[in-house]
């Protein structure tokens, strides 16, 4: 029991010497310096929800079916009610009758309810919240993992926007077309153009250089109404003897070589005649496509330069007569020799 009530006495002692050292990092001592409560009043704090909520309530703008919980002493009327924004962007809320909400941020709500609340209260405290976003839509279209109508709810810039539709999918391509509706100004890119109505600007933008910050400043902020569409990406095709046969998406570039597609197909079989390669291209206009023999085992063998691969090629690797008579004899010699093996 003595060691018990020494060790609790330490233990004290131990805290009430380390109170004023703790207490010094929190709050400044009576008659410190103002340097030093300048300095504490300007560390940096972790944003705690109440203040990410707090910035849409300053950048988002009210408009049509949008909806807002208002709450006001003394007014119960008036408080924790849910009130959504008519087409014409009006809100009709009880004692202070018709409010042009549309344009509007929250905290202007705010003013606007307080402003009139005081015919019938003095110094009314309101407060206006977002419940539903529904007046900025962005149509987001193409190779995203969840194409459809999404709701911007305040600012985002093109590469959030993607994010909230679920991101690329792995055959989109490097480029996505922007159309804004001329009353949001144009896109602040330099090669939008308007389209021959004069209603809409449209812009091309490469993703990947965005993607990949070689271009940040294309990471434009998204406006209400905008349509993002995604393509997808441009494709050579395999077919023949090789592991894999289908389409290949040109995601890097608009053009692939026969060495990268032939590994991208999970390589040629046994059986591929690689000297007899064949890539049929399209002729434009045409419905015939020209032919551009190909040998793949040179190129294997760096005794020939790769050949390019162009969006819409067909590569075709023939099979060997020869190589499949005797893969077929062996496949036969085999069975033959596990049918042997079963019987005895």
């Amino acid at each position: 029991m003595i060691r018990q009530g020494c060790g609790i006495a330490i233990l004290a002692a131990a805290l009430l010497a380390l109170g004023p050292a703790v207490g010094a990092q929190q709050t400044p001592a009576a008659g410190a310096p103002p340097q030093q409560i300048r300095a504490l009043a300007a560390a940096p704090q972790e944003p705690s929800g109440a203040e990410q909520t707090d910035q849409s309530r300053k950048t988002y703008l009210l408009g049509p079916d949008d909806a807002v919980t208002i709450h006001a002493m003394n007014a119960p009327d008036l408080s924790d009610k849910p009130f959504r924004v008519d087409a014409d962007g009006e809100l009709k809320l009880p004692m202070v009758g018709r409010i042009h909400a549309g344009g509007l941020t929250a905290e202007q709500l705010e003013a606007e309810i307080a402003k009139r609340l005081k015919v019938y209260l003095v110094d009314p405290e309101v407060t206006v919240s977002l419940t539903e976003f529904k007046s900025q839509p962005v149509s987001v279209l193409g190779e995203v993992a969840t194409p459809g109508v999404h709701q911007l709810e305040g600012q985002k810039t093109l590469l959030e926007i993607l994010a909230v539709a679920g991101g690329l999918r792995p055959d989109a391509g490097t480029t996505i077309k922007i159309t804004r509706r001329l009353e949001y100004g144009r896109i602040p890119v330099p090669d939008a153009v308007d389209d021959p109505s004069h209603q809409f600007s449209i812009a091309e933008i490469n993703l990947k250089a965005v993607m990949e910050a070689k271009s940040p400043e294309y990471n434009i902020l998204i406006r209400p109404h905008d349509v993002l569409s995604v393509p997808r990406a441009q494709q050579v095709y395999v077919i023949g003897e090789v592991n894999r046969v289908g389409p290949l998406p040109l995601n890097e570039g608009q053009s692939i070589s026969v060495l990268e597609a032939v590994s991208s197909s999970g390589g040629m079989l046994r059986t591929a005649a690689a000297s007899r390669a064949r890539i049929l291209r399209p002729v434009p206009g045409q419905l015939k496509r020209t032919e551009l023999p190909v040998d793949v085992s040179k190129i294997m063998a760096g005794k020939s330069e790769d050949i390019r691969l162009l969006a819409g090629d067909i590569f075709v690797i023939p099979g060997s007569t020869g190589k499949h008579a005797v893969a077929r004899a062996l496949e036969a010699a085999v069975a033959a020799g596990t049918m042997v093996a079963v019987r005895y």
